[in-house]
C-alpha cells in the first residue's frame, strides 16, 4: 500500500514495498480492503470517552510535554492528546519524574497517559495513580525500539513475550475503571509478527482501543510502514483500531482510513514538522465527501495537482513567525527545566523551508538564553517582513 509520497522506482533510497509473507493471522498478497473512497471518521469512541476528531497525536518522549500538547490543542483539529511515555517504576518512586511527566492542564481533556514497564504490578500501581491524576484514559507502551528501554524488556522489548503481555492487560485492566488501551508495534522482525493474535489478546482482557504502527522493532523507524498489517489488525477485532505509520499529509491520513477501515489515525513525527497537520487533516475532510480511489496504473510519485491545489491551507512564512514566536512564549511562561534546550532542538524543526533558516537555526543554537532565543527569532523575521514588504511593492511607489 503505498502512500502519496512514494517513490516506487526507488530513486530516493524508498524500498519497493514486498508482498505479505504469509505469517499466521496476516494476509497475502494485495490487502483485503480496497482502497476505495470513504469518508474519514469525526469522531469515534474509546470506551465512555469521545474523541473528536478522530486524530490523535502521538506519544513522544522529549516532545509530547504539556506545553507542546497545548500548543497542538490551540492548533485545532486534534481529538487526543498524549503524554510522553512515562516510566511506570520512574512515577511511582520519584515525585519529582511525576510532575514532569503527569502535568497537565484541565483544557487538554481528553487526554491520554502512556506508561512503559514490564512488572505488571507495578504498572498497575502507575495506572490508579494516572487515573486518581484525572487522566481521561492509559496506555501501554509496546512499540518504543529504544535500546535503554527494550533492554529493560519495556516497549517493544516485550512482544516477544505474549504471556507477560496478557499479565500486563490484565493486571491493569483490573486497577483502573477508565479505557485502557495499547500502542504496539507489529512485531519483533518480520519473522516474528504478532499484531494480530496481540489485537485479539487485548480485546478479550477488556482493552477499549489498540493503536498499532506498522512497523516491526527491527525496522525501527526506517522504510515503509506497512499499512496492510492495519487492515489484519481491524479485521481481527471489533474494538477500535488507530492507524500509525507514515501519516505526512491530509491525504495520507484520508488514505490510511480508505485502505485498512483504521477509526481514527495517530501522528507523531510529522507533527514537530508540521504542527498544522491536525487542522489541515480536517480542513481536507471537511472540503471533501470522500477520498478518490487511486487507479492501480497511476504513479505513485507526489501529485503536481496536489502540491499545487491543495484543499486546505499551507503555512504562510508570517504563520511560521507566529507559530514559532507562540511555542517559544509557552515554553518560557511555563519555566520548564531545560527550555532553552528544547527552544534550539525545535527550531530544527520549526524553521525547516523558511528562507534563510539556516542562519536563523546558527543564530538561536548560538543564544545564550531563552529570552535571547526569542529576540532573534523576531528580529529575524521582522526584517524579512520588512524586506518582503518593500520589495513586493510596485516600482513607482519604491
Amino acid at each position: 500500500m503505498q502512500k502519496f509520497w512514494d517513490n516506487p522506482s526507488g530513486a530516493t533510497g524508498v524500498p519497493a514495498r514486498q508482498p505479505d509473507a504469509g505469517t499466521d493471522g496476516m494476509p497475502t498478497g494485495a490487502p483485503s480492503v480496497p482502497p476505495t473512497a470513504r469518508v474519514f471518521p469525526s469522531s469515534f469512541k474509546i470506551g465512555n470517552v469521545k474523541i473528536a476528531p478522530a486524530t490523535i497525536l502521538a506519544p513522544m518522549a522529549g516532545v509530547t510535554d504539556t506545553v507542546f500538547r497545548r500548543f497542538i490543542k490551540n492548533l485545532g483539529g486534534c481529538g487526543l492528546i498524549m503524554t510522553e511515555f512515562t516510566s511506570a517504576d520512574g512515577v511511582l518512586r520519584d515525585q519529582r519524574v511525576r510532575g514532569r511527566y503527569l502535568h497537565f492542564y484541565q483544557d487538554e481533556h481528553p487526554i491520554s497517559a502512556q506508561l512503559f514497564g514490564s512488572n505488571p504490578s507495578v504498572l498497575a500501581d502507575a495506572a490508579r495513580l494516572v487515573e486518581d491524576l484525572g487522566f481521561d484514559l492509559v496506555d501501554l507502551n509496546l512499540g518504543c525500539p529504544a535500546k535503554k528501554v527494550v533492554k529493560c524488556n519495556g516497549g517493544s522489548g516485550l512482544l516477544r513475550d505474549l504471556p507477560l503481555i496478557r499479565q500486563i492487560f490484565e493486571s491493569v485492566r483490573a486497577a483502573v475503571k477508565i479505557p485502557f488501551t495499547v500502542k504496539f508495534r507489529a512485531g519483533w522482525s518480520d519473522n516474528e509478527i504478532v499484531c494480530v493474535e496481540l489485537a485479539r489478546m487485548a480485546e478479550s482482557c477488556g482493552l477499549g482501543a489498540v493503536a498499532l504502527h506498522a512497523r516491526t522493532r527491527e525496522q525501527g523507524y526506517s522504510g515503509n510502514a506497512r499499512w496492510e498489517w492495519i487492515d489484519s489488525v481491524k479485521q481481527a477485532v471489533k474494538i477500535p483500531v488507530i492507524g500509525n505509520g507514515d501519516i505526512r499529509s491530509p491525504e495520507d491520513a484520508c488514505a490510511i482510513v480508505a485502505e485498512t477501515g483504521c477509526d481514527a489515525v495517530m501522528i507523531g513525527r510529522m507533527a514537530p514538522a508540521n504542527p498544522w497537520i491536525f487542522r489541515q487533516i480536517e480542513q481536507y475532510v471537511n472540503g471533501a465527501t470522500g477520498v478518490p480511489a487511486r487507479p492501480a496504473e497511476q504513479s505513485s510519485a507526489p501529485s503536481r495537482e496536489l502540491a499545487t491545489d491543495k484543499p486546505y491551507d499551507e503555512p504562510t512564512e508570517a504563520d511560521r513567525y507566529q507559530m514559532i514566536r507562540t511555542y517559544f512564549q509557552m515554553l518560557l511562561e511555563e519555566e520548564m527545566p531545560g527550555a532553552e534546550g528544547k527552544m534550539k532542538q525545535f527550531a530544527s524543526w520549526f524553521t525547516h523551508g523558511i528562507p534563510g533558516g539556516a542562519a536563523l537555526r546558527k543564530s538561536i543554537y548560538e543564544a545564550r538564553s531563552g529570552t535571547e532565543i526569542l529576540v532573534r527569532v523576531e528580529e529575524f523575521f521582522e526584517t524579512r517582513m520588512q524586506v518582503t514588504s518593500v520589495t513586493s511593492l510596485p516600482m513607482v511607489a519604491r
